[in-house]
């Protein structure tokens, strides 16, 4: 089961970017980790999500 959180970063009315945390089952130990990134834009937090 994995969870996902999205979290706006903005400053005023214009967005800078969105940081994505995204839990990974690690293929050696099979334990959970959190991969973090920043993305420009919601648009790409989807695909982020959407590829394993």
């Amino acid at each position: 089961m994995a969870k996902k959180v999205v979290a706006t970063l903005k400053k005023g009315d214009t967005v800078k970017g969105i940081k994505c945390i995204k839990m990974v089952k690690s293929e050696k130990t099979g334990a959970y980790v959190f991969k973090t990134d920043v993305l420009p834009n919601d648009a790409e937090a989807k695909e982020y999500f959407a590829k394993k």
